[in-house]
């Protein structure tokens, strides 16, 4: 059936029916937006794995196995550009888990006003649905590649969609935190499971250092076009961006209390900064591989044909799990973008559009919703040119408005006229460096227009490199925001208490809040601890445990790259 023996069709068969009962189990428990939206009642071993399936999904397995395959070891960082950021995680997770949100958008209204909230949801809304179409695209060529192109990828695209969105939209975010735990541990699974299938079949890495002549591919040096440079510019954009992807409240808010989300949402992602090491030595044994058997297999489906060529000859439903694990790892994701996308419709723009309605009517709106941005998502997949577009898109999408969110977390004279300006000044070079055209019709080129005026370190094969983009629309939305926010009226002082007495304030186990951003009844303040105690410069002094999970989480970054080097060099 479908080119797939009948054991692997019945272990995909309970896999996807098994999901959707959880989705629909889930549902009993929804009655509020809160419930579908944000239920606060999961420990660390649940918010670990939500973290870790939420962030992790086959189209990474994909281009890292893809890049290895091309440039050797050094393929690896094509996942490793946000590892510096990770530590990072053990700083934000509280701060997020404090501001008692259900969406970043109630942030952005608690912050700043209305306005740049309802601005965040629609940003939010397109970076969710560009990412979800580029995991289903990306995902489903891979599967079709495993199937020795019997399943279509549109096929599979249809199927995994369909799935996600029966348990996302019966069970909300609940379903989705259910499902991950169980999704999370079968992509651990695919993500070892070929390794030492092909590892044995090239004689280990003593056979692919014999077989391998250039030694540049065996060296964990970034590749010419990822340089030191290239590195820092793509962990900072995404360390500015990462605060403003909607699924960040879940991930770190999710959880009882505060450490929930720390312990979740740091060693969730750094266990998939260790699956990736995987991902990257198949690729390099691939090398080896192909060519011995003298075969040319396209980078892109590198990893689906290793799977296709081994597993089946194991045992009869091995390649199922394979596609399981696959497949759990993209609608881990989708899942959780979607309920994300959703509440920020439903919380920052339907129900101030038809506020004082029942409980179950946003829960009903909230669900409508999901289904409609998976089809913007289904849609961008069948639409996108090309992986290496889409993902540069997501990455800038992702930081329009984190530097809002910086500028108003740490800088009380932000306001509302600079954190537009900041975001539509970003957005406005973006669209500038770039390339717009409507069918045959070229409206703008940057590249074909402007970039003969350009130092030469600034590109990149004749074009904009991608980090000089990111310098230009970082630089300019940061500057834009300072500016317009020194020339315009501040925010209101009792806003901004209100604001920075939440940050200040730690959750306490079993707290009720009766709405987003605000504080427990009879909740007690602490005084404030800045750095720079007078100015308008709102950087706390660190905790004795934000220092020492920092410093742990920078300890296990060194550990994770010292495997890989000692690999390399055997």
């Amino acid at each position: 059936m479908f080119g797939l023996h009948i054991a692997d069709v019945l272990v995909l068969g309970l896999y996807l029916f098994g999901m959707a009962a959880i989705g629909v189990w889930s549902a009993r428990k929804v009655r509020t937006s809160a419930d579908f939206f944000m239920p606060r009642r999961f420990g660390k071993a649940m918010m670990t794995m939500f973290a870790f399936g939420a962030g992790t999904h086959s189209d990474q397995a994909g281009v890292v196995a893809s890049k290895s395959y091309s440039v050797g070891l050094s393929g690896i960082w094509y996942q490793w550009l946000w590892l510096p950021v990770t530590p990072f995680y053990w700083l934000i997770a509280p701060v997020f888990r404090r501001f008692r949100a259900i969406t970043t958008g109630n942030v952005f209204e608690a912050r700043y006003n209305l306005s740049v909230a309802m601005l965040y949801a629609v940003v939010g809304m397109l970076n969710l649905s560009v990412n979800i179409g580029l995991m289903l695209r990306v995902s489903g060529e891979m599967i079709s590649a495993s199937t020795g192109q019997v399943l279509s990828a549109n096929t599979v695209i249809a199927v995994m969609t369909a799935i996600f969105v029966i348990y996302g939209v019966a069970g909300g975010l609940a379903a989705a935190i259910i499902t991950d735990f169980i999704q999370g541990i079968l992509t651990i699974v695919f993500s070892f499971l070929l390794l030492p299938l092909i590892m044995n079949a090239v004689g280990g890495m003593e056979g692919i250092r014999a077989a391998i002549d250039d030694p540049g591919r065996l060296s964990l040096v970034a590749p010419a076009d990822i340089g030191v440079f290239y590195i820092t510019v793509i962990a900072l954009n995404a360390l500015v961006g990462i605060v403003t992807q909607p699924h960040t409240m879940a991930n770190c808010a999710a959880g009882k209390t505060e450490m929930e989300g720390r312990v979740g949402w740091m060693f969730g992602n750094m266990i998939k900064r260790i699956c990736t090491i995987p991902w990257c030595l198949t690729g390099v044994a691939a090398i080896v591989y192909f060519e011995a058997a003298d075969r040319i297999v396209e980078a892109d489906q590198v990893f689906g044909t290793v799977a296709g060529d081994f597993l089946p000859k194991i045992l009869p439903g091995v390649l199922g799990v394979f596609i399981a694990a696959l497949l759990a790892s993209v609608m881990s994701s989708c899942d959780a973008f979607m309920i994300s996308s959703s509440a920020l419709f439903t919380e920052n723009i339907y129900r101030r559009l038809a506020p004082d309605r029942k409980p179950g009517h946003y829960v009903g709106v909230g669900r409508i919703a999901a289904v409609v941005v998976v089809s913007g998502g289904v849609a961008f997949a069948y639409w996108l040119p090309g992986v290496v577009k889409g993902l540069e898109m997501f990455w800038m999408v992702s930081a329009m408005m984190g530097i809002a969110f910086w500028l108003g977390l740490f800088w009380r004279r932000t306001t509302v006229a600079g954190a537009w300006a900041t975001t539509l000044v970003s957005f406005g070079v973006v669209l500038f460096t770039s390339r717009i055209a409507f069918g045959e019709f070229v409206l703008w080129d940057f590249n074909a227009g402007s970039v003969q005026y350009l130092p030469s370190f600034m590109l990149q094969q004749g074009e904009l490199s991608v980090p000089w983009r990111m310098v230009l629309y970082l630089s300019s939305g940061l500057v834009a925001g300072i500016v317009v926010s020194l020339l315009t009226k501040p925010v209101a002082e009792e806003k901004l208490d209100a604001f920075y007495a939440l940050v200040r304030t730690p959750v306490t186990p079993g707290e009720q809040v009766q709405a987003p951003c605000t504080l427990p009844a009879g909740a007690v303040v602490p005084p404030p601890k800045k750095i720079f105690p007078k100015s308008n410069l709102e950087i706390a002094v660190p905790t004795r445990t934000s220092v020492l999970g920092f410093l742990a989480g920078w300890g296990c970054v060194a550990v994770i790259v010292l495997i890989v080097y000692v690999i390399a060099r055997g």
